[in-house]
């Protein structure tokens, strides 16, 4: 979403400097059609660039990142996306409902993790083992089970390994399951807080109802005192 955003603001800017500049220069200067095009597509670059770069170096500091740590991480991001598309590319590959079922939550696992840190960068560094070492240790191991279980010949020694690689996968899968719970751990925490203050909030609330409701009742416990004294 920040970068569509960050698109539309840059051409808001870009195309309208292009679409001013083209008719001077052509109209006013009389340089020529193609200097004019020329001129106006070079000014568009530019203007397009310069902004972006502004922008670059606005979306790092409000995540408190230099623009080389955010440089590193964005084309962290990248790769992993790319990773997480060969491992989808596998799906019909592992030729077992159970593996298949297994690679589906794989994916959807680092799917998530990409997404978290992609939205909130500061989060790489919760999960710099799943992007240096877990995903390329999961991409690995399916794309060898894949090649493995595709052989139209399986004897006892490539059934053990078969079963082996499974074994492993499944130990993998865990693995990012802690890698997701790592960057998630804030945002739970948070979450938590947020549901203390509200059931405060809530308490609060209930307390003054029974509190005014406590008074009320006092007051006509007193009004009827009253009039039993003056009835006598």
């Amino acid at each position: 979403m920040k970068r569509v955003q960050n698109f539309i603001k840059r051409q808001s800017v870009s195309l309208p400097i292009m679409g001013v500049m083209f008719p001077v220069l052509y109209l006013g200067a009389e340089i020529g059609l193609l200097a004019s095009g020329a001129v106006a597509a070079g000014t568009y670059l530019a203007s397009n660039t310069t902004i972006k770069q502004v922008q670059f170096s606005s979306t790092s500091k409000e995540f408190g990142m230099t623009r080389s740590e955010y440089k590193h991480v964005i084309k962290q991001v990248h790769e992993a996306k790319e990773k997480t598309k060969k491992l989808r590319g596998l799906y019909y590959r592992v030729r077992s409902i159970s593996s298949f079922r297994q690679l589906v939550e794989m994916t959807k696992i680092a799917n998530k993790i990409v997404v978290v840190v992609q939205q909130n960068p500061r989060k790489f560094y919760l999960a710099e083992s799943f992007f240096y070492s877990h995903l390329d240790s999961a991409l690995e191991l399916t794309e060898k089970y894949a090649l493995l279980v595709g052989q139209p010949v399986k004897d006892q020694q490539m059934k053990v390994a078969l079963q082996d690689t499974r074994e492993t996968l499944q130990s993998m899968n865990r693995v990012l399951e802690d890698d997701l719970k790592k960057v998630l751990a804030s945002d739970v925490e948070q979450l938590r807080m947020e549901l203390d203050y509200a059931r405060l909030a809530v308490d609060k609330q209930q307390n003054q109802k029974l509190l005014v409701q406590h008074l009320a009742d006092d007051e006509g416990d007193v009004e009827n005192e009253r009039k039993s004294i003056d009835t006598k």
